[in-house]
């Protein structure tokens, strides 16, 4: 028996593990369905349509999991023109979407003027009709890195360039190892959260994101749900928690996938664990029709995406028949319904 069962709300990471290690499939549906009722209705999820524009694909990151990226100087680089970018974020509203994430690496011929520059212009010229996720947590602490400034400064900056959002992407699994063996040049979770904590205190928001199926640890898996819980409590600032799974077609680090059971049951354990996070959301991107099942075991949204070039190219594949993935949840007899990104009331003082 867990303390969910007892009326005690929090579990540690010890009871966590026995749950993934002896709880079945029932059990930890039962349990994260508990969860999800405290934050919502047990047969409605929401969705969004959006577009992950990568910008650049020229890095020096060198995740070994990565399948996207070229060094600078090498044949294939590119970055997209204002042009360019303005027709795909039409082409999304075509579809009746209204979110974009824009989502690059670490191009050391973009300073932090490029994206201020091209953020502000997008506020411009599309206002409320669009919203977007300006930035990952890990290309902002590197802006601002090359930039000299603080992550408070970096933050003030894309503030005032119209930015309402930089995610919690480039995270993975947040412990000092996996970085160590995976991405060395990623820095370190300590200026991850450093960097995140600004964000919030900036005003923006912001979220969380993990991804599994790499070589992780259990113990890893945990320590990063720890991590991610430890700092909700500190500052109330994650609007999600989104995990995806590592896709290790044309990467260095290769590997096979994971099954969608083990994802499920991973989506279960987080949506228990993470207590204080409204949001549990499930990837349509990396599970397809998968994905659905999730909204079973805790999940409570979704979205739809039309492109994101960095899990395509690692084997991710983009179903485009919007209506025909959203007769999947309808059968499992959810009532799904849009919603727009929020955005901030208020913004703190510069």
């Amino acid at each position: 028996m867990t303390r969910i069962d007892t009326g005690v709300s929090r579990i540690d990471t010890g009871e966590a593990r026995r749950l993934w290690l002896e709880a079945s499939d029932d059990e930890l549906r039962r349990l994260a369905q508990g969860v999800r009722g405290r934050w919502h209705e047990p047969d409605r999820a929401t969705y969004m349509v959006m577009r992950i524009i990568n910008y650049t694909n020229v890095c020096v990151a060198q995740c070994d999991y990565c399948a996207f990226y070229v060094l600078p100087n090498q044949e294939g680089g590119y970055v997209l023109s204002r042009k360019e970018v303005f027709a795909k974020i039409d082409e999304l509203l075509d579809f009746g979407g209204d979110l974009v994430a824009f989502n690059g690496g670490f191009n050391p011929k973009l300073p932090l003027d490029f994206y201020c520059d091209l953020f502000a212009a997008v506020r411009e010229r599309y206002g409320d009709r669009v919203e977007f996720y300006a930035l990952t947590i890990a290309e902002f602490v590197y802006l601002a890195d090359r930039a000299n400034l603080t992550h408070a400064e970096a933050a003030a900056r894309l503030r005032d360039a119209g930015v309402h959002w930089i995610t919690g992407g480039g995270s993975e699994i947040l412990t000092e190892d996996f970085r160590k063996r995976h991405a060395k040049f990623k820095y370190t979770v300590r200026e991850y959260f450093d960097a995140q904590r600004a964000i919030v205190e900036a005003g923006l928001k912001t979220t969380a994101t993990m991804v599994i199926g790499f070589d992780e640890t259990l113990d890893e898996r945990l320590e990063h749900l720890q991590r991610t819980r430890d700092f909700q409590d500190e500052t109330n600032g994650l609007f999600s928690f989104l995990c995806w799974t590592y896709k290790p077609y044309g990467t260095a680090f290769g590997g096979r996938e994971i099954p969608p059971r083990e994802y499920w049951r991973h989506i279960a354990l987080s949506r228990i664990f993470l207590d204080n996070v409204k949001h549990v959301r499930t990837s349509v991107l990396t599970q397809n029709r998968d994905a659905f099942r999730v909204l079973d075991y805790g999940a409570d949204d979704f979205d739809l995406p039309i492109e994101d070039e960095v899990t395509q190219k690692a084997g991710a594949t983009i179903e485009l028949d919007l209506e025909g993935l959203l007769s999947v949840p309808r059968s499992l007899g959810y009532t799904v319904e849009y919603r727009r990104a929020e955005r901030p009331t208020a913004l703190a003082a510069p």
